[in-house]
């Protein structure tokens, strides 16, 4: 099975909230990666939520808006998949 991203949250907190086509959700916290030379221009937080897109099943950022995949960042939906799941509330017993 190849797991499909069907929605991302971006956070301001320089995490995103990944949503699985089978329900899994994850957390996924960018913020260590930010030191490295590709994933800078996302340390401008307005960059870093605005332009959070998926992007051939893949969680990415669309730095130009155009969605060109040669100039997107992506992270790998198996990387992103191997995250423990969390529970985002919105299934809620009352």
């Amino acid at each position: 099975m190849f797991p499909e991203i069907v929605q991302v949250v971006s956070n301001e907190n320089y995490t995103v909230t990944v949503y699985f086509e089978d329900g899994k959700i994850v957390l996924y916290d960018i913020a260590p990666l930010l030191v490295k030379e590709i994933f800078r221009p996302l340390i401008d937080e307005n960059i870093f939520i605005n332009t959070c897109i998926i992007m051939n099943k893949s969680l990415a950022w669309d730095l130009e808006g155009n969605r060109d995949v040669g100039k997107c960042i992506d992270i790998d939906p198996l990387t992103l998949y191997a995250l423990p799941t969390i529970d985002d509330g919105s299934y809620q017993d009352r």
